[in-house]
């Protein structure tokens, strides 16, 4: 018995099938054409030129006298073992020991205040918290940079009216403390809100249990309301760690206002003095992808450590 034809203005199911499974796809695409513009092919064209370098012939000044040869790993080389790129590491690992902590602890504590309503202004609390967050990193190290220098800053006029002297905290050691509170003051607001938003999510009915069994409201923060947020903790670390890897901002801001901020005090400032100070582009972009490498893997690798405990993993 021959089949009866599909009626004219229908579709076949195979093909509803198949515009059905190209949908989500062109939901996707603009998503993908940017990230493929604005991430994928830099990074790429980083990469490229990390193997690459100028050779110059003569005295550079003729037509063809600068050429673009292969390197290899020269400039990789020559990004590891320079003098001035080791110290760079070990100041940004001094600034991340004292904000990582110091950032996510206090928005721990704010989160926990407000959820636990002991603030009646929660909403203003909130807001007032997280404005911080809003101020972009240029604006606010100007504004700190102007409080901390002693001829400027009101703190200095306050202080003296008490018989106290500021302290130049653009001196020595002390230049390291002024660039954490930076970046502490204006990161807690966004890890508390994202603290906060995980508490909420927390079921009453498990808060209600445990102060029916007796415990204080510092019982139920450490022993129910932490290990429920584990999750969004160790998210914000994770966020910290890059953002503290990645530092440029803020000192880089504060570097005319202070002699103790070399233009390689961070690894990023080092980057952005070699290829925009000394022309070598090609060694800037070896250190970067050094700098991304290394932070890929201090990510996964602290991810890998915790995740199978805060998020229900199994190997």
């Amino acid at each position: 018995m021959t089949p009866s034809p599909t009626p004219t203005g229908t579709l076949r199911p195979a093909s509803r099938r198949g515009r059905r499974a190209g949908v989500p796809y062109a939901f996707l695409a603009p998503a993908l054409v940017l990230f493929a513009a604005f991430l994928a092919a830099p990074i790429g064209y980083a990469g490229y030129l990390s193997l690459r370098r100028v050779r110059v012939s003569g005295l550079g000044l003729g037509v063809g006298s600068r050429t673009e040869v292969w390197a290899g790993l020269d400039n990789y080389a020559r990004s590891l073992t320079d003098p001035e790129f080791l110290p760079s590491i070990y100041r940004i690992g001094a600034y991340g020991l004292i904000v990582v902590p110091t950032m996510l602890g206090v928005a721990l504590l704010m989160a926990l205040l407000l959820d636990a309503g002991r603030t009646r202004v929660g909403t203003f609390a909130r807001t007032a918290i997280f404005l911080p967050y809003a101020v972009p990193a240029v604006i606010a190290s100007l504004l700190w940079g102007f409080l901390y220098l002693p001829r400027v800053s009101p703190a200095a006029d306050v202080l003296e009216r008490v018989g106290l002297s500021m302290p130049d905290l653009f001196a020595g050691p002390s230049v390291l403390w002024a660039v954490a509170n930076i970046a502490v003051w204006g990161g807690t607001g966004f890890n508390m809100i994202v603290i906060y938003t995980a508490l909420r999510t927390i079921p009453t009915s498990l808060v209600e249990a445990a102060r029916l069994d007796g415990a204080s409201d510092v019982q139920i923060a450490w022993r129910v309301k932490i290990p429920m947020v584990l999750p969004s903790l160790i998210m914000t670390f994770v966020f910290s760690l890059i953002a503290t890897l990645q530092v440029f901002a803020e000192p880089m801001t504060l570097r005319p206002l202070s002699n103790t901020i070399s233009s390689t005090w961070t690894p990023l400032m080092k980057v952005y003095r070699d290829a925009f100070t000394r022309n070598d582009v090609h060694s800037a972009a070896a250190t970067s992808v050094v700098i991304a490498l290394a932070t890929l893997a201090v990510s996964l690798g602290f991810l890998r450590l915790v995740g199978a405990r805060a998020f229900n993993q199994e190997d």
